[in-house]
């Protein structure tokens, strides 16, 4: 992981009808790194994902992704980014294949170089058996799995995941996450995970962000934020408890 930041907002906010969604957000994410975005729901997490995606403008401040302004430069941030959000919808009459050969076409890539990147995401994503099965049979876990390999046919630098594991059994959740970690460990993938899920989070994640009511309370590695609002001693502590202290002091 290094130092560059491959992600930063500066006093991003968003308005709706006089309320702010987020309000003077100020996040940063190192290139390499799995980063968790946690909150409860309406704390502002996915309104920040789309204003990142340059799928929603911010009404104050601005935020830059590989280094481009989302406002800007959306159409290029798409090309460098894959975004798959809480639910992803697929046409269920085709199979994994058809859908990643469709989603190649869209994204202009060569059908030869596109015939061999899905073979590899679906390896990647342990769809390969399934590759020829109609997506409506398919289980919300494997539907989870298509989405990650939708958004790898491209090659993005960065992943934005939002809620990833929503609804998933545990073993589903944990083959995901092992997934996730599998592609920043291999590829030096950027991760930024939306997540309620905080055991899940605190496996993966280099660094987290908290939301609170579309402010961000806390943002630092386990170490760090257990040191400022639980002072850490010799004792370990959770991502619950430090997420539980912040939560009911904010």
């Amino acid at each position: 992981m290094g130092e560059k930041r491959i992600i930063e907002t500066f006093d991003l906010t968003k308005y709706y009808n006089g309320q702010a969604a987020v309000h003077k957000l100020n996040l940063h994410v190192k290139e390499g790194e799995v980063f968790g975005f946690l909150g409860p729901n309406g704390s502002g997490k996915t309104t920040t994902l789309l204003m990142l995606l340059g799928l929603s403008s911010p009404s104050e401040g601005r935020a830059l992704v590989c280094g481009l302004d989302p406002a800007k430069d959306s159409r290029k941030i798409k090309a460098r980014v894959g975004y798959l959000p809480e639910n992803v919808g697929f046409y269920t009459d085709l199979d994994a294949v058809q859908t990643l050969d469709f989603i190649a076409d869209l994204n202009g890539i060569p059908a030869d170089e596109a015939e061999r990147r899905i073979q590899e995401v679906l390896e990647l994503v342990g769809l390969k058996k399934e590759a020829r099965k109609k997506v409506g049979a398919y289980s919300r876990g494997m539907k989870q799995r298509l989405g990650i390999a939708e958004v790898l046919i491209k090659n993005p630098s960065v992943l934005f995941l939002d809620e990833l594991t929503l609804g998933l059994d545990p073993e589903g959740a944990t083959k995901l996450v092992d997934l996730i970690a599998q592609l920043n460990q291999d590829k030096g993938m950027t991760v930024l995970l939306s997540s309620h899920n905080l055991y899940q989070v605190q496996r993966i994640c280099n660094r987290v962000g908290i939301m609170i009511n579309g402010k961000m309370v806390a943002q630092g590695s386990m170490e760090q934020l257990a040191e400022e609002r639980l002072g850490i001693g010799d004792k370990e502590y959770s991502l619950e408890e430090i997420y539980l202290r912040y939560f009911q002091e904010s």
